[in-house]
């Protein structure tokens, strides 16, 4: 992923004639659509939702001003939120939000050193295919998690996959007036996302049923307020106690930190696309990491680089960054004026949101587009899914890198070919497969793909063609796109020079840079010699090669003469 400095300019920063209207209209639209979700976000992890609000306002606000994607969303995200109810399992009531408020400090503090560390450019090395199993497993999990709450189920089951799908099937706990309002909810947000009120669904989803219930008064329904007091005006900054500090939770938060990097990065590397513009994913792990510090200390739950808030953002025509604040400054507006009216709202309505989030978070097509590329792909997918039900999210992250790690290695031992360069007599260049060994007198040019680090030098050496009984051979090997080695290659290379000298032949590396040409030196071998000939690389492709091959021949004649 590239890194550049995207620091903002005026474009940027100034909405312009038509941006000072068009830019607060569309932070208006990004809010009531984020008033809902973050509501809906902050239920999922077990805390007051009012939390999911402050979350939603400082959000967009605090990560407008940061990120180097101009139009990128920072906003509460449901991946993270069920990383997070994971994590507090142990706590509750106040506890639990006091340990909340701590585990988005840390993981904040987790994403601003990522930036200052300038991780983004390792973001690459995260497979697709391990993302898309844990995106697919916390899709899972969080549809799971909210059922009982969405139908009324009494007691809560533990959130594993076990106790949740067995004790489901018990249809006397069920609320009958919960679930008719929770499944309502959902039926109505499918409803509406077909219709153009599609981009209101949220919000009139919740609000029908919560008026439905008002009419028939269905008192037995919890609601938000119900669950917890909802305090009026926005809070003052604070820091959070201590007293929760684990190497549990701080483990849980720098796994979440990892996930809201990966998924930032491909939040803004798809604007940077779209709009052909550079993003600095460093710069936005430091934005994504400001925003969960500043979350924290106005009591609010934990945000990163949203997908869906990011497209609705710029299909609303957004042109600068005061899209985003502004939809923070809505929201704070909103949670000033209309703190009574959120307390009425049913927590079985906010279940159904994340319900369906979580349904519109299964990439069926892609998982099925993975499994049929097979391989380490289909390994890493299955891995990091059966991880995420199986075991804890932290340690489903944990195994997903080392898998990605392991599939990388794997592969780039295995991805390196060789193949023989032939001249015909129209002049043109063949390759053709290489000999597994070499003839007396031959001249055999080389050329070589793929990662020469580690393992991948020692399947270029098991395929070099043994020189063993062959007379005053000559092997050129092409080094052109290798301008870094490590001491493997190094070695191999200086074995195998050995080896052509015991029968009288020699090494020509062609195409040498200078980079490689001082690592050569620095390391004592390979130094040009009788059996070793190092020809730089030159602008044009392949006149290096054909230098060396020129020297080669004048090399072999004038063996062949004193023979003679």
């Amino acid at each position: 992923m590239s890194e550049a400095d995207t620091s903002g300019t005026a474009q940027d920063t100034s909405p312009g004639r038509r941006g000072w209207i068009r830019d607060p209209l569309a932070g208006l639209v990004d809010a009531v659509v984020a008033l809902p979700d973050g509501l809906a976000t902050a239920a999922l992890i077990g805390v007051n939702p009012v939390a999911g609000l402050y979350a939603a306002a400082i959000g967009p606000a605090v990560g407008g001003m940061l990120t180097s994607s101009r139009l990128m969303i920072v906003a509460t995200t449901s991946a993270s939120a069920v990383m997070a109810a994971e994590a507090l399992a142990a706590f509750s009531g106040e506890a639990r939000t006091s340990a909340l408020m701590l585990l988005v400090l840390l993981s904040g503090g987790f994403l601003v050193l990522f930036g200052l560390l300038q991780a983004g450019r390792l973001v690459r090395f995260v497979s697709h295919a391990v993302m898309t199993g844990f995106m697919l497993g916390v899709a899972v999990m969080l549809i799971l998690s909210q059922l009982p709450t969405l139908i009324g189920y009494s007691p809560q089951p533990p959130a594993e996959v076990g106790p949740l799908l067995s004790r489901l099937f018990h249809m006397g706990r069920i609320a009958p007036h919960t679930a008719i309002i929770g499944l309502s909810t959902l039926a109505l947000l499918l409803i509406l996302r077909r219709t153009r009120l599609s981009l209101w669904s949220p919000l009139l989803a919740l609000a029908v049923p919560t008026l439905s219930m008002a009419a028939l008064g269905w008192s037995d329904v919890p609601t938000v307020a119900s669950g917890s007091p909802i305090p009026r005006g926005f809070p003052l900054p604070r820091l959070p106690a201590l007293d929760s500090l684990t190497l549990d939770l701080v483990g849980s938060a720098f796994a979440i930190a990892v996930v809201v990097a990966i998924q930032g990065a491909g939040v803004s590397q798809g604007l940077a696309v779209a709009h052909g513009r550079r993003a600095n994913v460093s710069r936005d792990m430091m934005a994504q990491g400001a925003a969960n510090c500043a979350s924290s200390l106005m009591s609010g739950i934990g945000v990163g680089g949203s997908v869906s808030q990011t497209a609705l953002n710029v299909s609303l025509g957004a042109a600068t960054r005061w899209a985003g604040i502004s939809a923070g400054i809505w929201l704070l507006v909103f949670i000033l004026l209309i703190p009574n009216l959120v307390g009425l709202v049913p927590t079985s309505g906010l279940a159904a949101l994340m319900v369906s989030a979580g349904a519109s978070a299964i990439n069926w097509r892609e998982a099925l587009s993975i499994w049929r590329v097979g391989g380490g792909a289909r390994l890493a997918i299955v891995a990091t899914f059966s991880a995420c039900l199986a075991l804890s999210i932290p340690v489903a992250v944990g195994i997903g890198v080392l898998v990605t790690i392991v599939y990388f290695v794997s592969s780039s031992a295995t991805d390196v070919s060789m193949r023989m360069v032939v001249q015909r007599p129209d002049g043109q260049a063949e390759e053709q497969p290489p000999p597994a060994a070499l003839a007396s007198h031959q001249i055999l040019v080389l050329d070589v793909w793929g990662s020469l680090f580690f393992a991948g030098a020692r399947t270029l050496q098991e395929n070099l063609p043994d020189p063993a009984g062959a007379e005053e051979p000559a092997v050129i090997l092409r080094m052109r796109g290798h301008s870094a080695v490590d001491a493997t290659l190094i070695e191999v290379l200086d074995d195998y020079a050995h080896r052509l000298s015991k029968q009288g032949g020699t090494l020509y590396l062609s195409g040498v840079s200078d980079g490689l040409a001082e690592q050569f030196r620095r390391s004592g071998k390979l130094l040009p010699s009788s059996n070793v000939h190092i020809v730089p690389v030159q602008p044009i492709i392949g006149a290096a090669t054909r230098t060396a091959l020129a020297e080669a021949r004048r090399w072999s004649e004038d063996h062949d003469n004193r023979a003679s």
